[in-house]
């Protein structure tokens, strides 16, 4: 039996004693009975999913789990396959092998690193977050105080009647979040999403991270170089170098070692 049959015949084993999975008939989805000791639910879970484009291969053999209120965050270098991860979680891209198992009825949002659109349109912020949502953001009989309340925690309340044109990198990527949290989900894709955000934005958005975790239980996977923000903001950590080379709590993959030996292991060609 190859080495690789043997790892993922271990993985399952392992993750067979801490779960009941039970198909849920009639159904694309699969209810996942799966808790953690701390009692929070298990939405996402990766079985040995590979992806990629044209002949290369973007990462192989991705196991992972994301769990309500819970921040999970991904690093890794450049190239690493982290965004394409997080493309493929999204039902954007297809996997080449491997599943993906989510609770049912789970609703995701992804917010890219970029999102291609002429900002020299003559859209305001509100229009835009209609579009994005598909159906008129403050709609009679919607839950218009919880918006408000989202949007005035993002900031973006006064910036609803400017065009995008106007805003500043920062200030777009509060209105980009907020579109994501628009839909309600209770698992959040990020890209990236501090990128353009000025170190009193980036204090706000942690806090904010904070807020959806704790208060509306939300989970989030996030992609991000900031290993400040992952250390302080995230409940596990995964290190992905086309494979994932560590996971873990934050105080124990961040640690100088570790990641030095990960990129040892597997170094990114070129």
């Amino acid at each position: 039996m190859r080495f690789k049959e043997i790892r993922r015949l271990i993985h399952r084993r392992k993750m067979g004693q801490e779960c009941d999975r039970r198909a849920e008939d009639g159904s694309d989805g699969i209810h996942l009975s799966i808790r953690r000791a701390s009692g929070r639910p298990l939405l996402l879970r990766t079985a040995g999913i590979a992806a990629g484009y044209g002949e290369e291969a973007a990462f192989e053999e991705v196991w992972l789990e994301v769990y309500g209120r819970e921040v999970v965050s991904l690093i890794g270098p450049n190239g690493a396959g982290k965004t394409t991860l997080l493309r493929c979680l999204a039902g954007i891209l297809p996997l080449r092998q491997g599943r993906v198992e989510k609770a049912l009825g789970l609703r995701i949002s992804y917010l890219p690193q970029r999102l291609a659109f002429d900002r020299l349109l003559p859209v305001t912020v509100v229009e835009f977050l209609s579009l994005r949502l598909g159906r008129p953001f403050f709609r009679p009989g919607w839950a218009k105080r919880e918006r408000v309340e989202s949007l005035e925690e993002l900031g973006v309340t006064s910036l609803l009647d400017r065009r995008l044109g106007e805003l500043s990198g920062g200030e777009m990527q509060r209105v980009l979040v907020a579109a994501a949290l628009a839909k309600r989900p209770q698992l959040l894709l990020l890209d990236e999403p501090a990128t353009g955000v000025d170190l009193l934005g980036a204090a706000a958005f942690d806090g904010l991270l904070h807020r959806l975790r704790d208060r509306d239980g939300l989970g989030i996977l996030l992609v991000s170089h900031d290993l400040h923000l992952v250390h302080h903001i995230s409940d596990w950590v995964y290190f992905l170098n086309r494979r994932v080379l560590a996971s873990g709590p934050p105080k124990e993959v961040l640690r100088e070692e570790r990641l030095a030996a990960a990129y040892r292991r597997f170094p990114h060609p070129g």
